[in-house]
This record gives C-alpha cells, sequence and structure tokens, in this order.
C-alpha cells in the first residue's frame, strides 16, 4: 500500500503553524510498512485542494488528510472530497447528535455553522472524535482509501489510535509488513567521509536502506528495513549496524535518541569518577548540557566559566608567563586550565576548553573557530586542537560536543 498526507490550511503555508501531524503520521505509516512517497501542504482554497487530491489520488492506494474539518467557511475538505469522488454530502445524524451535547455540556449556544462539522460523503464512515467534535471520515472507493483527520493535534492522534491505526491493519491483512529505522550519530568525521565510507552498502542494498544526514554538529546514518516481523526487521538492522560499526565504529557515540551529554553521564556513574568543568570559549554550555542530567550532582564539582585572563589565573592558576608567550587560546593553557580546575576542586578530571568562536578576535595564526580542548587526571593531561567552521553559535555547540566526545571516549577506556 502506498499513502501520502494531504495537509490542508493556510495558516501552514504562511509558516504560522509547523505541521507536526505530519511527521506523526509518516511515523505510524511506517510502523504498518505503509510506504510514504509525498506530503503534500495545500491552502484552504477548493480548487487548489481539489487538484492536490486529484494528483493525490492517481499516485496513491491511500490519502490522509489532516485539517479542514472546522466549521467556518473556510473549512472545505469534506465537501472536496464529496466533490471529487462524486458523492452526495449528507447530514450524519449521530455526529449532530454528538456535536449538540457537546454544547449542551459546556453550556454554551450552538451556532448554525456548527452542523456543518455533521457533514459527511454519503458512503463514508465516520470517525469518532473522543476529544473534540470535529469528526472524521473513511471512505473507500474504486479500490482507494480516503481518510479524513482534523488538524488539532491531539485530536488527530487521538482518532489515528483508537480507529485509524485498527482500521489500516485490517485493510493490510495478510500484506501487513513493519518498517523500522535506527540512527547511528557520528562525530569526528563529515558528511561526504561517513558517505564515502559506507558508499557501497548504500548503493547495494535495497532492504536494508542506509541514508547519511548532516546536523549542526554531527552526522547521521540512518539504517531503515522492512519486513513482516519485528525479529525480521530488527535482524536486518543489526547486520547492517555491524557492517557500519567494523568500518566506522570508533566515530559513533550513540543511537537513536540518545543525548551525548546522558551518555556521558552514565559513564561517569558506571566509572564512578568526579569532574570539573573550566569553559572559556563555550561559556558554561558544557556545563548546561551537562546539568540537564537529572543525577549528575553525585559527579560534576563543579563548573568555571573562565573567560578573562584574570579568571584564568586568579581561579584556575594559570600562569601568567604561559598567557604571555603563548596566549589564552593555547594547548598550554587549555591543559593548565583543566589541571587547575581538577587540582582546585579536588575531583578525578578536569575538563577545559578554549577558543576563538568568532567572528571576530582571529588572526593568521589563530583563526576563527581555533579550538583547544584539555582533559586531566592524576597522571596525564590529553589535548586535541580543532579548527572549526560556521558562525558563533555553531563554533560554541561544536565545540561543547567535542568535549564531551573526548570524555566519553576518555571513560570508554577505564
Amino acid at each position: 500500500m502506498n499513502a501520502e498526507i494531504l495537509s490542508i490550511g493556510t495558516e501552514l503555508l504562511l509558516g504560522q503553524i509547523v505541521d507536526t501531524n505530519a511527521a506523526y503520521l509518516a511515523q505510524k505509516l511506517a510502523e504498518l510498512g505503509i510506504n510514504l512517497y509525498f506530503k503534500t501542504t495545500v491552502g484552504d482554497n477548493p480548487q487548489r485542494i481539489t487538484e492536490a487530491l486529484d494528483q493525490a489520488l492517481n499516485r496513491a492506494d491511500l490519502i490522509i488528510t489532516t485539517g479542514g474539518l472546522g466549521p467556518t467557511t473556510d473549512d472545505l475538505t469534506i465537501e472536496t472530497i464529496a466533490s471529487c469522488l462524486g458523492e452526495e454530502v449528507v447530514l450524519d445524524q449521530d455526529s449532530l447528535e454528538k456535536i449538540e451535547s457537546f454544547f449542551k455540556r459546556i453550556k454554551v449556544e450552538m451556532l448554525e455553522s456548527n452542523k456543518k462539522q455533521a457533514l459527511r460523503p454519503k458512503n463514508a464512515k465516520i470517525i469518532k472524535n473522543p476529544v473534540g467534535t470535529a469528526p472524521g471520515i473513511i471512505l473507500e472507493k474504486n479500490k482507494k482509501i480516503i481518510i479524513s483527520l482534523p488538524g488539532v493535534p491531539r485530536e488527530m492522534t487521538a482518532m489515528m489510535e483508537e480507529t485509524v491505526i485498527p482500521f489500516l491493519k485490517d485493510s493490510l491483512g495478510e500484506k501487513n509488513s513493519l518498517i523500522k529505522s535506527r540512527t547511528l550519530k557520528f562525530l569526528g568525521m563529515g558528511e561526504s567521509m561517513v558517505e564515502d565510507k559506507v558508499k557501497d552498502l548504500m548503493l547495494n542494498q535495497t532492504n536494508p536502506t542506509v541514508a547519511p544526514y548532516a546536523k549542526d554538529t554531527e552526522v547521521h546514518l540512518r539504517i531503515t528495513a522492512k519486513g513482516r516481523t519485528e525479529e525480521e526487521v530488527n535482524s536486518l538492522i543489526v547486520e547492517m549496524e555491524k557492517k557500519i560499526r567494523d568500518r566506522l565504529g570508533d566515530f559513533i557515540y550513540g543511537v537513536d535518541e540518545e543525548l551525548l551529554e546522558a551518555l556521558t553521564a552514565k559513564l561517569l556513574a558506571k566509572k564512578g569518577q568526579t569532574i570539573a568543568l573550566a569553559e572559556s570559549c563555550t561559556g558554561g554550555l558544557i556545563s548546561h548540557r551537562l546539568t540537564n542530567i537529572s543525577g549528575i550532582s553525585e559527579y560534576l564539582e563543579r563548573g568555571v566559566v573562565s573567560y578573562s585572563n584574570s579568571a584564568k589565573m586568579g581561579v584556575l592558576g594559570v600562569k601568567a608567563e604561559t598567557l604571555e608567550q603563548h596566549g589564552a587560546v593555547s594547548w598550554q593553557t587549555a591543559v593548565e586550565m583543566a589541571e587547575g580546575v581538577r587540582r582546585a576542586s579536588k575531583t578525578n578530571l578536569g575538563l577545559a576548553v578554549t577558543g576563538i568562536a568568532g567572528p571576530t578576535g582571529g588572526s593568521e595564526n589563530k583563526p576563527v573557530g581555533l579550538v583547544f580542548i584539555a582533559l586531566a587526571d592524576n597522571q596525564e593531561t590529553l589535548w586535541h586542537q580543532f579548527n572549526l567552521t560556521g558562525g558563533r553559535i555553531n563554533i560554541k555547540n561544536r565545540t561543547a560536543q567535542l568535549a564531551l566526545r573526548m570524555l566519553q571516549n576518555y571513560l570508554e577506556k577505564l
């Protein structure tokens, strides 16, 4: 079964509302093994809705519409669907009674226009709305299925869960399948490099498929498999994931919704390590991310934003001669920052960052994007240099991400 989502509403076209409905529906269709090839957005215009619906009927077996089921004159979905498919519009008495009962319950006068929400194409089945007034419809005609749902997300979601998903499962019968994805998250490699390392897997596989995505601070590889059972799909994904990890495992920091700060916090707990942070160019961003994790207070002793040279010297004990000879943005300063914050806090580890976030402050020898990250324990201090690109916020975010990844790598090897 091939599907298309048709989102109706001028407010969606103008960007006044983000279309979260389409994302939700796409996920649910994938879980059912229904192919989704198109998502269309159209304003509240009967001619354009008709054109979009005709196009969808030509290329999909299942069309799900959201929006346009309200009581106002610009809510045109039901009438347009009926017109496209040569259906008479009739008043659904059960729906009308439910709407009347709703207004009586809230003690508000029901307007004549509210009766509009009880209309349906003659051969359509009503989808009851458990949390609102506007019912939806299911219309099966000419070997096509049209499902129309309200645009209010909580109403649409409730109707999908209670009625539409069970209906689609019954419709698929023995053809029912499952589409599932797993996302591998990479740090330290660009999108083109990641793609080059797995290009043969991308080109030679149809099930599962592998696709790269570049994010602000990292790269994702999404593995998508289709099968009849959960076991079959999981087996396909695991096999492909192993092939990718054999090639690029050192650059993978997490999977799916896993956050780097959460993974790092778990490692601190598992390894019984405490840490203190000294941040310059990130301005407390690493501390912010770690303190988003509940329970981190047992392992994070302090975070110091040592932005000025005087703070680096006075709070962290960075030597004046180090700053004079090498500057605030240098591996020497980063090392002394990490060692100083560890010494002052009496923790197992000290993590420090210093760099030039820009857009000003760079020079030929030290350009914008130059960053040093240092990690000190009681035996040695490791440091890395990075030359990052992008705007100020992007450089700060990437620096925080790289620092957390450096900490994660260290903890994994303990």
